[in-house]
């Protein structure tokens, strides 16, 4: 699989209006937002995956998502993010409110136990935040008619997230669309791009079929479709980025494709600014206005 619309091609165009080598201490905040506010608004709605600060405070996190001109967060329990114990996540709730930050998604939350208790204490926690879609790590098949259970009564879909070959159930989104298809509408996926690709995976097939239980997008480049390690910003690598949206775009996806950028942890916002500026540049190309 070649990602047709590399940088290079995007630098050539003038589409690309930040310059990827430059650090977070030297990008303008006109680097950082769209190059242009003409064009349609885009359907494709960008977020972040918090585990991408997994390093940082929230109070971090948030200021960086201001330099980002993003609010749309797929939150999880790693630092302060959004702890477990309700009284620390009422203040972390009220944190995001005052910044504007809106939660869409929780996650990755793990289910290790086949139990209404430890189940139930994971959907609570995403109804005190308003949260619609649980990104589920690790349910087993034998545990999903539970976690069923807990769909119906709580109206919260849950996305399994797929983690590639060394996933010992869920490789690719397609092993994921044969466990839950006949099972609530609500039970779907989390497509994560990269470990889709390394599992051998065509991702912009696996969009296409898992297209209405498809719930979340992690994003994500790598220079080399059997190297996890070879992860890169987003535009360095060869993720057909603008396949991917055009296919979204195509089954008509309501979700958010949230940056998980997981290299770099103790500082990946020079990584980060430059994934927002391609995906906003490549929404642009499209004749798109991005709008996060």
């Amino acid at each position: 699989m070649k990602n047709a619309f590399t940088r290079r091609n995007f630098i050539q165009s003038g589409a690309f209006f930040a310059v990827a080598s430059a650090t977070s201490s030297t990008l303008s905040l006109r680097a950082q937002k769209p190059s242009s506010t003409s064009g349609a608004p885009s359907p494709i709605q960008l977020g972040l995956a918090s585990y991408t600060f997994r390093n940082f405070s929230r109070d971090q996190m948030i200021g960086f998502m201001k330099q980002l001109n993003v609010t749309d967060l797929n939150v999880k329990d790693t630092k302060d993010h959004l702890p477990m114990d309700p009284s620390e996540e009422a203040k972390a709730l009220a944190d995001y409110a005052a910044a504007g930050i809106k939660l869409h998604a929780a996650g990755t939350i793990y289910f290790a136990k086949d139990e209404d208790a430890d189940i139930r204490s994971k959907f609570e926690y995403c109804k005190r935040a308003g949260i619609s879609v649980i990104v589920a790590g690790d349910p087993t098949p034998e545990t999903l008619p539970r976690v069923e259970k807990f769909v119906k009564e709580y109206d919260i879909r849950v996305a399994i997230h797929n983690h590639g070959p060394e996933d010992k159930l869920w490789h690719s989104p397609l092993d994921i669309l044969k466990a839950v298809k006949n099972m609530d509408p609500r039970i779907g996926c989390c497509i994560d791009v990269g470990h889709t690709v390394r599992a051998g995976t065509d991702v912009v097939q696996a969009i296409q079929e898992v297209g209405p239980r498809l719930f979340d997008v992690h994003m994500k480049d790598l220079t080399n479709f059997q190297s996890k390690e070879s992860q890169v910003a987003v535009g360095d690598g060869i993720m057909p980025v603008r396949e991917i949206f055009e296919t979204l775009i195509k089954i008509k996806y309501k979700g958010f494709v949230d940056l998980e950028y997981e290299v770099h942890g103790d500082d990946p916002m020079p990584g980060v600014i430059s994934s927002f500026a391609y995906m906003r540049g490549v929404l642009a190309g499209m004749g798109y206005r991005s709008h996060g």
